[in-house]
């Protein structure tokens, strides 16, 4: 128990020890009922939902997200500090080499997080949650500095008033940027992004979306 303890504790496990033991009495406290679970996390705008979504692990609610990301990153992390445990390894080496494994923990952590992600997103979104559908044809406010054909992120208000930040795309070369007003157009359901285009756009009758036409 000991020697565990020592590991647990030690650089750089402890850094993800400390943060376990804050993900295990949070759902503690949600299995008991004292807090509850927070499915709205990923609409909330700029905080731990949109910087999640940036790293390709937006979907479930960042609870979830952040638990299953510590949790991984604390056992590689303690994996690889038991195998670091070798006499001949100590000093500026022993320094460097835990380093390196602290990036490997988090990069580990993060990959096992997003493969997992998309099953998640099905388990936390139900039928009662809102059709994406249901913002075609709504107006939303760009969120990053820009959006293109694979990148950028939005915020609109759900029918019932509620707000989300969604993954948004555009096919044309329009400038678009923070603060932006976009039309959602269509949405596409394989890869979970909308389709956007400026609302100035929309009054052009000789403007296409996914690009002008040949003549």
């Amino acid at each position: 128990m000991g020697e565990f303890l020592d590991v647990a504790f030690g650089f750089p496990t402890a850094l993800f020890s400390f943060l376990l033991v804050v993900v295990v009495g949070y759902w503690v406290l949600v299995l008991f009922g004292v807090v509850g679970l927070d499915d709205d996390a990923t609409a909330e705008p700029g905080g731990a939902a949109g910087f999640l979504g940036g790293l390709g692990l937006g979907g479930p609610p960042a609870t979830v997200v952040l638990s299953l990301l510590i949790a991984v990153a604390w056992f590689v992390s303690l994996a690889g500090t038991v195998l670091l445990d070798q006499p001949g390894l100590a000093g500026v080496l022993l320094a460097v080499l835990s380093t390196v494994l602290l990036v490997v923990a988090l990069a580990g952590g993060w990959l096992v997080t997003r493969l997992l992600v998309r099953p998640l997103w099905h388990l936390f979104h139900t039928d009662e949650t809102i059709s994406r559908n249901a913002f075609v044809g709504r107006v939303c406010v760009v969120r990053t500095g820009l959006v293109s054909v694979d990148f950028g992120q939005a915020e609109v208000t759900a029918p019932d008033g509620s707000s989300a930040v969604i993954q948004v795309r555009q096919a044309s070369g329009d400038a678009m940027g923070a603060g932006s007003r976009a039309m959602i157009y269509d949405y596409d359901a394989d890869r979970e992004f909308f389709w956007v285009l400026p609302v100035e756009a929309t009054g052009d009758p000789d403007y296409y979306p996914h690009g002008q036409k040949d003549h």
